[in-house]
């Protein structure tokens, strides 16, 4: 094949070749326009080849991704007996790289044990930084460490700093390793790649390396090889990913992190939970809690303001038993919630019934924004705000913070169950609008 021109083949003694004669006459058509026709098929021809060609590298990986929001429980068996049935069943060689940790062998033989008990056949990946006789640099090229995890049909990323993974897996220049080709290997055939905390942050092709608190973070923003560099991308090149996310409040810090990248979609999910991702687009949600994602797709920002700022980012909160897919953005509840309640504002059902006012003095606290969310869609208020600043700081002087307004609207919806034993919603399509504002401190007088 001729890469810088049309494709080099002999047309002689084809249906297409005709004399000069014929080609002037025939049919009253002009030699001119059958040789531009002629000259249209042969580049279309090409084009048709070159895609053809380039299809294989470009068709999506066959495998599984596995993304865990960190704290997973060794003794709930349902992360681990999947893991092992994406990986092939019984018997599945599963590589462990501990890379991430401080203690590899101990927190590597934690995830051996968990794996095997569900059947595997699991074995650790001496790629770490501590306390392995053979150092990462050199273990990326271990011809026998990249064969054997050529050969495994899965690969578990343990938790930890995500840079020690990145920085493992990339050579100095950039390039892939040849113990990241042999990971992508692995997945393009079929294999699953499994990850928490650390392991889940490397999913996507940038992620966060070394952040500072939520709120420090919407106020300096992110810088690229400070807090935000790349990571292994294995989940569509369009999503963000971000872990231990309703625990920590991390869902602000997703935004900040997507708008700087122009990342129009993002997903976070929270401790002991987990998105499952097969066909490179279809999602399913087990564990404890369950996952947000962010849409940024219709999203405006003020940069006169000199802080962060967004206007209509829309929110999704998917629970347990939840599927989505994230080429079409659209949801399917857990078939006990579609068995339930739906709350819908545009049916002439709908009837909220609570009536207080919904005010959240921190928004960034453990599970708060997911609490807010199934209240909105049960109260009589469209809108529900919080807040987000240093109290300890505001006790004295004031403070920069940030205002969280939620609103309800006509695209959103909600179902609810409590089948599970407890209050459990998937609420879709939430505005948020985020401003900058100042606490006026000190915040309060205590009495001597």
């Amino acid at each position: 094949m001729n890469r810088t021109g049309l494709r080099s083949f002999s047309i002689i003694g084809s249906p297409l070749v005709a004399t000069s004669t014929q080609l002037r006459t025939r049919r009253g058509v002009t030699w001119r326009v059958l040789f531009l026709t002629l000259y249209c098929w042969i580049t279309a021809t090409n084009v048709a080849l070159a895609e053809e060609e380039s299809a294989p590298d470009e068709a999506p990986p066959r495998g599984s991704l596995v993304i865990i929001g960190g704290s997973e429980r060794f003794n709930h068996r349902e992360y681990w007996d999947e893991i092992v049935e994406l990986a092939g069943g019984p018997g599945a060689r599963i590589a462990v790289f501990p890379t991430a940790s401080g203690d590899p062998v101990k927190k590597g033989g934690w995830v051996i044990s968990a794996l095997n008990k569900a059947g595997a056949d699991a074995f650790l990946v001496p790629v770490a930084w501590k306390t392995l006789t053979m150092t990462p640099q050199v273990a990326v090229s271990d011809p026998d460490l990249v064969a054997q995890v050529r050969e495994a049909t899965g690969i578990f990323l343990i938790g930890g700093e995500q840079d020690k993974i990145v920085k493992a897996l990339f050579t100095p220049e950039g390039e892939h390793t040849l113990m990241l080709d042999a990971m992508w290997e692995v997945y393009r055939k079929g294999g699953v790649i499994a990850g928490t905390s650390a392991g889940a942050a490397v999913m996507s092709r940038v992620m966060f390396r070394d952040a500072e608190s939520v709120l420090e973070t919407m106020v300096k923003g992110v810088r690229w090889g400070k807090e935000i560099d790349r990571g292994l991308g294995f989940l569509d090149g369009e999503w963000f990913v971000d872990q231990h996310l309703f625990v920590r409040g991390r869902f602000a810090r997703t935004l900040v992190a997507m708008q700087n990248q122009g990342f129009k979609y993002g997903i976070g999910v929270d401790e002991n939970s987990a998105v499952i991702v097969t066909k490179g687009k279809d999602v399913r949600v087990i564990g404890y809690k369950g996952a947000l994602v962010l849409d940024l797709s219709r999203a405006e920002h003020d940069p006169n303001l000199g802080q962060f700022n967004i206007k209509n980012a829309r929110l999704t909160y998917l629970d347990r038993g939840d599927r989505f897919d994230l080429k079409t953005m659209e949801v399917k509840p857990a078939q006990e919630k579609l068995d339930d309640e739906k709350l819908d504002p545009n049916s002439p059902e709908y009837r909220p019934g609570l009536r207080r006012p919904l005010f959240y003095n921190d928004i960034l606290s453990n599970t708060t924004v997911i609490d807010l969310m199934g209240t909105l869609m049960e109260s009589v208020s469209p809108v529900a705000t919080g807040l987000a600043f240093d109290g300890h700081a505001a006790r004295k002087h004031p403070v920069d913070g940030f205002e969280f307004k939620f609103s309800r609207d006509n695209d959103s919806v909600a179902w609810y169950t409590e089948t599970y034993g407890g209050d459990d919603y998937t609420v879709v399509n939430i505005r948020l609008d985020i401003r900058p504002i100042k606490i006026e401190g000190p915040l309060y007088d205590r009495e001597k």
